[in-house]
């Protein structure tokens, strides 16, 4: 269970009108209720949904959709139309809903009973043109939102339930979220710099600096004996040599970095913030750059950006809550360096310390080893190999007021070879299609160096996610060619230009 998970729920809207009577209306809700009773028995969507009244005017549709957003518990609304709903009773409520939107279509029945299918039959299930017509007027809208559609006793249609009511959580909580950077971003760097406010806008996200001082005074408050159960978790939670626990300076290294975890995860827990940055510029007063506590704090769902990288941060989180639960691990990540051996290319993916153990394939190790940047002394960092399997790369890059998520799948493979001179953890993957095509749609893409990776989430998450807030969006994976990620570029740099033109 990750940090801070929000209590949320989801609110099932169904729609109908007065037309067909009141047997039939009855009829209505007790099929939603059926159905809102299915989906939360399947075990698939994370958050509860909770079923509301039918609504059958304008009045009533936009009271419902008000509370929605008034409500700090509902992550999302779904809606469904059992019968015909005139759309234009909508718009209203949808021009005032502020939260994530899922138009499920489905219906209650999943056959159609050939032998004695009626009229009356008919008039109570026209999910399939009273959809149609809700979705033409969102469409109209122009609202943010997602479509699943088959039948809600389906397994494949409730597990994109889930999908999207992970991103929409996501969302949600991003309206709100907090992160914390200590100090400034690394200088001169473009791609963790970046508009804070228009990321505010668009996200929710309220991103501040705090100087490294306020850190410090927060490390002096640490006491001995907090540091020393802290180093007695250490030791159950990971394998450390006997060498460096005999060693009263390697321990006091140690110690500095249980003194930063509580230090920071103080600061964190009081203010509420769901991540946060460093800088190893940026550490005057500190002895260490944080390294074991950032891995650790991470793998408690904190949001993590290195030299500053605030975006990436805010990402991290979001994967986290997107993949609370799920298999795997999440974690933040750099592109650092390649093996462009023909045939066998790959990545070397790693930081200088702040990996997340979650993505681990095996017990990690607590080292100490002189960083060789950012001149302060040798930290202690969790040293591991990343597990194989598939896995995602999603940067989030800015281009003035627009946002671009760009994602490539990956597979994560083991080491070749070993590195023993290589004291960090590691992942070492292939993008996919190929390795050509993986970086070089990377690279047009503007694609960052700073990722969140995840073994957790896949594709469908993140593109759920960009669907809700409106992101350009750029997948490149299996079947991907870099003649279709340049088109989809040239498309977007079309759209945007013309939103400028129109002011939108």
């Amino acid at each position: 269970m990750i940090v801070h998970k929000p209590d949320f729920d989801i609110w099932f809207v169904t729609g109908s009108q007065h037309l067909y009577g009141a047997d039939t209306l009855e009829q209505v809700a007790r099929d939603s209720r059926a159905m809102v009773d299915g989906l939360n028995a399947a075990g698939t969507v994370p958050y509860p949904i909770v079923w509301k009244p039918t609504v059958t005017s304008a009045e009533e549709i936009s009271a419902v959709l008000e509370a929605a957003t008034a409500d700090a518990r509902s992550a999302g609304v779904i809606t469904w139309m059992h019968t015909f709903s005139p759309a234009k009773m909508w718009i209203r409520g949808l021009s005032v809903l502020k939260k994530p939107l899922l138009q499920f279509h489905t219906q209650y029945n999943r056959d159609i009973p050939w032998a004695s299918i009626d009229m009356d039959f008919m008039n109570l299930n026209q999910s399939a043109h009273g959809d149609r017509e809700y979705a033409h007027i969102t469409a109209r809208l122009g609202l943010k939102r997602g479509i699943v559609a088959g039948h809600w006793q389906d397994p494949e249609t409730v597990r994109r339930v889930g999908v999207w009511a992970r991103a929409a959580a996501a969302v949600t909580e991003g309206r709100s979220a907090r992160f914390v950077r200590f100090g400034d971003n690394m200088r001169d760097v473009a791609v963790t710099d970046g508009d804070k406010v228009a990321a505010q806008i668009r996200f929710g996200w309220s991103v501040n600096s705090y100087g490294v001082g306020e850190l410090v005074q927060r490390v002096a408050r640490v006491t001995s004996a907090d540091v020393d159960a802290l180093i007695d978790t250490y030791k159950r939670a990971y394998t450390i040599d006997a060498a460096l626990l005999s060693d009263g300076k390697q321990v006091e290294r140690l110690k500095v970095q249980a003194r930063l975890e509580l230090a920071i995860r103080a600061f964190l827990e009081e203010g509420r913030y769901r991540g946060f940055t460093t800088n190893f510029e940026d550490l005057y007063g500190l002895d260490q750059l944080p390294g074991l506590c950032a891995q650790r704090l991470m793998a408690d769902g904190y949001g993590f950006g290195a030299e500053g990288d605030w975006k990436t941060a805010a990402l991290v989180r979001a994967m986290k809550l997107m993949a609370d639960g799920l298999p795997g691990g999440t974690s933040f990540m750099e592109d650092y360096t390649y093996h462009l051996e023909r045939e066998k290319s790959a990545v070397l993916g790693s930081h200088m310390l702040e990996i997340c153990p979650s993505i681990a394939g095996g017990r990690p190790r607590i080292e100490i080893h002189p960083l060789g940047i950012g001149g302060k002394d040798d930290p202690a960092r969790l040293v591991f190999q990343a597990a194989p399997g598939e896995a995602v790369n999603a940067s989030l890059v800015e281009f003035g007021d627009r946002f671009r998520l760009v994602v490539n799948e990956v597979k994560a493979i083991g080491a070749p070879h070993s590195m023993p001179k290589l004291p960090v953890a590691q992942a070492v993957w292939i993008p996919y299609p190929d390795f050509t095509t993986g970086v070089e749609g990377w690279l047009w893409s503007g694609g960052a160096h700073h990722t969140g990776y995840s073994t957790q989430i896949c594709t469908e998450h993140l593109q759920v996610y960009a669907d809700l807030l409106g992101l350009e969006f750029v997948r490149i994976g299996k079947g991907t060619s870099l003649e279709q990620v340049r088109t989809q570029l040239a498309l977007q740099e079309l759209l945007a230009l013309r939103a400028s033109a129109f002011g939108s």
